[in-house]
């Protein structure tokens, strides 16, 4: 039996996929590249430069865990707690402008009409997440439910599996029957954990290698087929 033939085997093996879970950031809308520039704005200041070997390893994390690593990484001459206090105002000025990421709308749309339960499980706020949701209410709407990093089953952030258990537990559905689409390695590890099968859907710009365990790596949800999951076809 080849190596493919084997992962066929057991994937139609396990519990089909009855509901989906999306992550938001970097998967639904573009808001990575707004952090990158508002980042990149408040570090230069100090002669850094935020590229890639730090934010991959921040992507993903709550945002006291990323910062306190940013501060760390860059040997930033102010705290944690400055960093975000600065930052969180030019975030939210820039939200609100986060464009839909290729595929995104589609998928989501396409799901709802099938009658498939969906949820977003963010690591951002409440309030953040209706800033960077503001031009998109038509489609987030579609979603049966949003749980984000402050809702009160969440007591840790990813790569706990605690935001994913939650969103699950609120559609209705069991793990081994939840399919979790994620960005970040963190989001990977915090789904696993949970007993959730993940689709990664990866910056051009993070190693894949940091994506095992995932039962997919797509360059974009706009090349997701449902029907291997036995989900109804786009």
């Amino acid at each position: 039996m080849s190596g493919a033939d084997a992962v066929e085997q057991v994937r139609r093996s396990v519990h089909p996929v009855t509901q989906v879970l999306f992550d938001m950031d970097g998967l639904l809308l573009d808001t990575e590249r707004i952090y990158t520039e508002v980042t990149q704005s408040i570090v230069g200041r100090y002669g850094k430069v935020f590229d890639w070997s730090v934010k991959g390893n921040m992507i993903g994390r709550g945002s006291k865990e990323s910062s306190r690593y940013l501060v760390e990484a860059l040997e930033l001459p102010i705290s944690a707690e400055e960093y975000l206090a600065e930052r969180d105002v030019l975030l939210r000025e820039a939200f609100p402008r986060a464009d839909a990421l290729p595929g995104a709308e589609a998928l989501v749309r396409h799901l709802a009409e099938a009658g498939i339960p969906i949820a977003v499980a963010t690591s951002s706020d409440l309030d953040l997440f209706e800033l960077k949701t503001r031009r998109h209410g038509a489609w987030f709407d579609l979603f049966d439910t949003v749980v984000t990093g402050d809702h009160p089953k969440v007591s840790h952030a990813k790569p706990a599996p605690d935001i994913f258990l939650a969103a699950a537990e609120a559609l209705g559905g069991g793990a081994d029957e939840t399919l979790v689409f994620e960005d970040a390695p963190s989001g990977l590890e915090a789904a696993m954990a949970a007993g959730m099968r993940v689709i990664a859907v990866p910056d051009p710009n993070m190693d894949k290698s940091r994506y095992a365990g995932a039962a997919e790596i797509l360059d974009s949800l706009q090349t997701f087929d449902p029907s291997r999951y036995g989900l109804p076809a786009i």
